[in-house]
């Protein structure tokens, strides 16, 4: 028995080997820590009347290929589908991040620019026809892939996950949290599988190829971006 209790607590207790702390030396404290406040709609000269603008569902199709890297090298939060972003989305953001976040060690920038895509509307039981509506709210239109906003400092990705997280579920698009760590990795995957993928007829080439006579059904964005978003 008592050589039981020897074995069980050798087993239990030893030496624990924890991880060293990371040391952040080029971090640098900013003036303003805390995300800016958005305008809700441009500033236009006052001879200049707001022009109005059509849909352009081209700004939301297809991936983002410019902002979708972290300047940092840190956390943020990225769409993984297109959408729009009004004011209101702009200052949930803010206020929500400026509450959770320790501005003591670190800062938040903004990835997107204000909103500035008119959207017009109609009143409420108008005839149809009479012209174009007034011009309602301002968005700004996001492509799948691109960077909302960033969190550096001196923090960890547990840390700031789950506010960011909060944030990403109220978005009017999906979203989700990212680090540099996991986007290093999906880049690396993406670039295995491309070089042991042994079935050549993928997307690109069966769109390319006009296999089955995909060119008479298939969408123009498809023929653009391959089946992407």
């Amino acid at each position: 028995m008592l050589k039981c209790a020897i074995q069980f607590f050798c087993n239990v207790r030893g030496m624990k080997h924890f991880a060293p702390p990371i040391i952040y030396n080029d971090f640098e404290q900013v003036e303003r820590p805390k995300l800016r406040v958005m305008e809700r709609m441009p500033q236009y000269p006052p001879n200049l009347r707001p022009p109005k603008m059509q849909k352009k569902l081209k700004f939301m199709r297809g991936p983002e290929l410019i902002h979708n890297k972290l300047l940092h090298k840190q956390y943020g939060i990225i769409a993984t589908g297109g959408g729009r972003l009004r004011w209101g989305h702009f200052e949930m953001l803010r206020l929500t991040i400026g509450r959770k976040m320790d501005v003591s060690k670190m800062f938040a920038i903004w990835r997107v620019p204000a909103p500035w895509q008119p959207v017009t509307k109609k009143g409420q039981g108008q005839r149809m026809g009479g012209g174009k509506g007034a011009i309602d709210h301002y968005v700004t239109p996001v492509k799948a892939g691109r960077v909302i906003l960033e969190i550096s400092g001196k923090c960890e990705f547990n840390e700031v996950k789950p506010f960011l997280q909060q944030v990403c579920n109220i978005l009017p698009f999906d979203a989700e949290v990212i680090s540099e760590e996991i986007i290093q990795d999906r880049l690396l995957e993406q670039k295995c599988l491309n070089q042991e993928n042994q079935n050549p007829f993928t997307t690109k080439y069966a769109i390319q190829n006009n296999l089955n006579g995909c060119h008479r059904w298939i969408s123009p964005v498809d023929h653009k971006w391959f089946g992407k978003n």
